[in-house]
C-alpha cells in the first residue's frame, strides 16, 4: 500500500480504488448523531464511510452523504448483510431494504457481515449476482478465518474482494493477512481503537512521546503501514480530525516490529468460530 495523504487509496482485485482510511459508526445512533458524524468526516477530507444493517443507521448515512456536497463518485460506501437475513433470495431482499435506507444509486462495498453456516455459501452467491448487475462495484466479507475463506472459494465464482476483521496490536493474525494478501484480498481493520482500551497499552506510551503523535494515531499509522485499510469510530469533531492526523510522520521498521509482538490474540469481540448471534 503506498500511503500518501487521507485521499488515498488501494486498489483492490477488480482495479476498484479503495480509500484506505474512513470513518465506522458501529453504536453511533441514527438521526443527528450519525448525520453529524459522518458530516464532519466528509467535510475533514474522509472519503469511506463504513455502516451495516445491523447498526441501523444506514438512513442517517445516507442523508449526511448526499447532503455533503462530496461528488458521490469520490466517497466509498461499504454496507452489510446481517446474519438473520443470510440465504441468497434474503440476502437480495436485504440488499435493497439497505439501498432504500441510504437513498443511494449503487454500493461501493457489501459485504457478509458474518459467517452463517450452512447459509454463507448462498449468501455470497447472491453478493456475486449484485456485483454481476452492478449495484455494487466490490464484495467482500467480515470476520471469516482462513479456513472460511478457503471453503468459500472452493464453492464461489469471485474470490473476495476485501476481508475486514478486528485488528489492533492486541490481535494481528499475521498468518491470516498474509493469506490474504496471497489471494488479493484486501485485509480491513474493525476495532482498530479497541473501542478505546487501546489508550490501555502502556508499551505504546513510549511511541506516542517519540513520534509526538496520540496513541491513537501510533496505531492507525501502523495500520496503514502493514497495508490494512482502517475504519476508527467516532462522533466526537475533534476525535474525527485528530484520527486522520496519521499522514506526516513514518514508523520505523524496528518499532513496527515491536508493536507487532503486543499481539496477544486478545479479542475485545467474537470468536468467527464461536458466536450465537
Amino acid at each position: 500500500m503506498k500511503i500518501s495523504d487521507i485521499h488515498g487509496t488501494v486498489e483492490l482485485k477488480n482495479s476498484v480504488p479503495m480509500s484506505y482510511f474512513g470513518l465506522g459508526v458501529f453504536q453511533v445512533h441514527d438521526g443527528e448523531e450519525v448525520r453529524q458524524a459522518v458530516t464532519y468526516a466528509l467535510s475533514s477530507g474522509y472519503k469511506h464511510i463504513d455502516t451495516a444493517s445491523l447498526y441501523g443507521n444506514e438512513r442517517g448515512v445516507g442523508q449526511a452523504v448526499r447532503e455533503s456536497g462530496v461528488p458521490r463518485k469520490e466517497i466509498f460506501v461499504t454496507s452489510k448483510v446481517w446474519n438473520s437475513d443470510q440465504g441468497y433470495v434474503n440476502t437480495l431482499r436485504a440488499f435493497d431494504v439497505s439501498m432504500k435506507l441510504l437513498g443511494l444509486e449503487y454500493l461501493d462495498l457489501y459485504l457478509v457481515h458474518w459467517l452463517v453456516k450452512d447459509k454463507y455459501i448462498e449468501t455470497w452467491k447472491a453478493l456475486e449476482q449484485l456485483y454481476a448487475e452492478g449495484r455494487v462495484r466490490a464484495i467482500g466479507v467480515s470476520n471469516f478465518l482462513r479456513h472460511h475463506l478457503e471453503d468459500l472459494m472452493a464453492h464461489c465464482k469471485i474470490v473476495p474482494m476485501v476481508n475486514q476483521m478486528e485488528f489492533h496490536p492486541r490481535l494481528v493474525q499475521q498468518k491470516l493477512i498474509d493469506f490474504c494478501h496471497s489471494h488479493m484480498i484486501q485485509y480491513e481493520a474493525w476495532s482498530p481503537l479497541m473501542q478505546g482500551k487501546i489508550f490501555n497499552i502502556k508499551e505504546l506510551h513510549p511511541f506516542a512521546g517519540k513520534y509526538k503523535k496520540d496513541i491513537a494515531q501510533i496505531v492507525l499509522r501502523w495500520n496503514l503501514q502493514k497495508g490494512i485499510v482502517t475504519i476508527p469510530k467516532s462522533i466526537r469533531q475533534e476525535r474525527i480530525i485528530s484520527n486522520a492526523q496519521i499522514f506526516d510522520f513514518k514508523i520505523t521498521p524496528k518499532d513496527m516490529q515491536a508493536i507487532d509482538r503486543l499481539d496477544k490474540n486478545e479479542r475485545i469481540g467474537a470468536d468467527p468460530d464461536d458466536f450465537n448471534f
